[in-house]
């Protein structure tokens, strides 16, 4: 049934309270929150002194904690990282790929006489017109002056084709062999051989790889000396061309060259090898390091996309990868044609485009790699941290022994072989992980201790804000629909009645708010009253206020 709220005169018609002011509104909302020291600022029975020292106390705390988000913002917008390693162990570990150069391109003694012709100018033994250079043969020994000059008589020799003179048939027949270098080859104490190392070409010409297969690569189940590659290698040093100028392309060094690589990269080994003597034993001590980057805004690393392949047989973006991708595109683009060891299916570049225009382009290639080729680190990286210490071989004692069992004199072996081993010091793998040092949640978090510590609000409180502003304007929307219908009017009566949905838009503290204390009798509210006394409030806005 119908509630009496309070006496009319006889005919008024019954109107809403006005629509309150932005004050009023922001007052409001500042008696909703639970926020402490806001009820302190807005309640009229506190002095002035009181109210301005809680204002000012509420806007120096909101100042720190508007300073203190700010601050919070604007370290997640730097993107910081930081660095994690850790170690962890193994039951068995991937073998790495092992990549072994001669450093002479092509074996002296094994030149032909269209080799000579086809090659000669490139390898510094010729002069444009293919005879000899002066200067070299003053170098050689009497027999090899004799056998070069007669391989230079070209009185009845019928120069090859172009299409026979390739640069990758001169280097597969005139590289080292593994054949002959390859004395002798161990795997985890098991032999191995010259089938277990695959050709690959580099700067240096004709390299071979062990275990660089990535599809089926061999494991290691044990750390230490014993249980990795052991192989002994002859340089064949009576092989080398004879030097007797200084280029770009020469090479002082005698012995190999060695990279210790993953199968998901292919060997660039002029720039990451290292190298191994003759007349020692070297020993390189091993360890796996598995290094994750984050992409941007955090790092500057690349991720290998599904289905990219930048070389053929590599499916994972790397670095060595990248520069001989940007190193082929600078040759082809400069000479229409590659080097023998870029991959790719343009044509191979003559001696003559080697000499004129292949070398040049890639020593400039090379030169301006930081401007020309922008190869960022990948997102996942496998490298392996090395070790190395040797001694000398043969001692005295087997000198003569292994002389006489590869039919060798000592002084050949000492200046020709060498042995390698390299294995993993134990089974396990340092991991460094580049992580987000702040994040979304790190941010809330922040923002929530200091809400709490400044000015004792929460989540709720901010919840309870949007909750008010929500009924007031849910509030005056309604009451701008009901403003279409025509005022209600009372017949003649005392007592003004509304029903309960009416009640519900008409505000008590709004409508009873105007009258000051004492304005209604006591008979209208008989079961309410003066238990607390606020100046300029009436009973019942105490009470429902």
């Amino acid at each position: 049934m119908p509630l009496p709220l309070a006496c009319c005169q006889d005919g008024e018609v019954l109107t809403r309270p006005q629509d309150s002011s932005a004050p009023q509104l922001i007052v409001g909302i500042l008696r909703a929150t639970r926020i402490p020291g806001l009820h302190y600022m807005c309640t009229r029975p506190q002095s002035r002194l009181r109210r301005l020292l809680w204002s000012l106390a509420f806007l120096a705390s909101a100042g720190l904690l508007a300073t203190g988000t700010a601050d919070r913002l604007r370290h997640l917008l730097s993107h910081p990282v930081h660095t994690r390693a850790r170690l962890a162990w193994a039951p068995q570990l991937r073998f790495p790929a092992v990549t072994l150069c001669n450093p002479n391109r092509a074996r002296f003694l094994h030149l032909t006489k269209p080799d000579l012709y086809s090659v000669g100018e490139w390898l510094g033994l010729a002069q444009e017109n293919h005879s000899l250079v002066p200067e070299m043969l003053a170098v050689l020994g009497e027999d090899q002056r004799a056998w070069l000059t007669r391989l230079a008589n070209y009185s009845r020799f019928l120069p090859p084709r172009l299409s026979e003179r390739t640069m990758h048939s001169f280097f597969h027949r005139l590289g080292h062999q593994i054949e002959d270098m390859l004395v002798e080859c161990r795997f985890q104490g098991e032999r191995c051989g010259p089938q277990h190392f695959t050709p690959v070409y580099t700067r240096y010409g004709k390299c071979y790889t062990f275990n660089g297969d990535r599809r089926n690569p061999r494991v290691t189940r044990q750390g230490g000396m014993g249980n990795g590659l052991e192989i002994m290698l002859d340089i064949q040093q009576e092989e080398y061309l004879p030097i007797w100028r200084e280029t770009n392309e020469t090479s002082f060094e005698a012995g190999i060259r060695v990279q210790i690589h993953s199968q998901d990269e292919p060997p660039y080994i002029h720039q990451l090898g290292f190298g191994v003597s003759p007349g020692f034993q070297t020993f390189v001590s091993c360890q796996e390091q598995r290094l994750t980057y984050l992409p941007q805004p955090w790092g500057n690393c690349r991720a290998s996309t599904q289905g990219e392949q930048l070389l053929p047989g590599y499916d994972t973006y790397s670095i060595a990868a990248c520069r001989l991708q940007c190193e082929k595109e600078a040759v082809v683009q400069s000479c229409h044609c590659r080097m023998v060891h870029m991959p790719g299916n343009e044509s191979i570049c003559s001696p003559n485009v080697y000499i004129e225009c292949a070398d040049h382009t890639l020593d400039a290639a090379v030169e301006d790699s930081q401007e020309r080729c922008s190869c960022p680190t990948p997102c996942n990286l496998t490298r392996y941290g090395k070790e190395i210490s040797m001694v000398r071989i043969p001692n005295k004692g087997s000198a003569r022994y292994l002389a006489r069992k590869y039919n060798k004199n000592e002084t050949y072996i000492r200046e020709n072989f060498l042995v390698l081993d390299i294995f993993f010091e134990a089974l396990n793998y340092e991991a460094i992980e580049q992580k987000k040092a702040y994040d979304l949640a790190g941010l809330l978090g922040d923002i929530g201790g200091q809400m709490g510590l400044f000015i004792g609000a929460s989540i709720l409180t901010i919840l309870e804000i949007l909750d008010y502003i929500y009924e007031v304007i849910r509030d005056k929307v309604s009451r701008v629909l009901r403003r279409s219908k025509p005022p209600l009017k009372k017949p003649s009566g005392s007592i003004a009645t509304l029903g309960l949905e009416e009640m519900k838009d008409q505000s008590p503290c709004e409508t009873l708010g105007r009258h000051v204390e004492g304005a209604y009798n006591a008979g209208i509210l008989p079961n309410h009253h003066h238990r607390h006394h606020y100046p300029h409030q009436g009973v019942f806005e105490d009470f429902a206020c």
